[in-house]
């Protein structure tokens, strides 16, 4: 059996400080590393032999990815960074306080802006200090860095990686590990689960509790699919 296994990243210094993150590398609390541990016992007592790991080039994703290899015993894992694997860019709303952004924005247009699937919220000034297109790593890379995304953006990025470089070896065989961020994971479930795009905005998926599922052979079609933290478990999409 095939098996897809997908980790969002353990909680982040700027998750704690209930600020907007998207493209800007902040690392993990002591609390995000624990759950990155739990994670890869979680992976551990499953007993699938993964045949490669695929990540974001952001820290968080990255950190995650090597304390739940470690807690494997499998950090020889094969391991594959891609932009297209980060986590969607919040525009204006990079670094600001989600609560007081509320207060200043209202709720009900910041909730436009965080969960509606096609409205991204307002780009990012070109001299904000958390400007993502001032990273060197993104010019290294020759990324056209967004200056804001929606879901939709994130999927429309994230979708011709999964179908050029991953779904074709898990078609083949391979098992993989994703460790990645809260919508780059949701663009792939919308894509494995053909969920709508009214449905997708309500997917939430918890950090550091892998989501494992299992494939039909050959394909990337779901059979099953399950959290393996069954206490901090989501709904989860139906499989069609």
């Amino acid at each position: 059996m095939t098996s897809l296994a997908l980790v969002r990243h353990g909680q982040s210094e700027w998750n704690l400080q209930n600020r907007f993150t998207g493209w800007v590398d902040v690392d993990l609390t002591e609390k995000g590393r624990a759950e990155a541990a739990l994670a890869g016992q979680l992976l551990r007592k499953t007993k699938i032999e993964f045949a490669a790991c695929y990540t974001s080039v952001q820290k968080r994703a990255i950190r995650t990815l090597w304390m739940a290899l470690d807690e494997m015993e499998r950090m020889w894992l094969p391991v594959t960074r891609h932009w297209r694997l980060n986590e969607r860019h919040y525009g204006g709303l990079t670094g600001l306080d989600k609560t007081e952004t509320a207060e200043k924005h209202g709720a009900d247009q910041v909730k436009i802006w965080r969960r509606s699937y096609d409205t991204p919220p307002p780009p990012i000034d070109p001299e904000n200090e958390n400007n993502p297109a001032h990273d060197p790593r993104y010019r290294a890379m020759g990324v056209d860095v967004p200056k804001a995304e929606s879901l939709k953006d994130t999927l429309e990025r994230v979708a011709p990686y999964f179908e050029g470089e991953i779904a074709p070896r898990l078609a083949a065989g391979d098992s993989l590990l994703i460790s990645a961020h809260g919508n780059s994971l949701r663009a792939l479930v919308k894509i494995l689960f053909d969920v709508s795009e009214t449905d997708i905005v309500g997917v939430e998926i918890p950090t550091g509790n892998p989501l494992l599922i299992d494939l039909e052979d050959g394909t990337v079609t779901p059979t099953a699919a399950r959290y393996l933290d069954e206490s901090r478990a989501q709904p989860l999409p139906a499989i069609k």
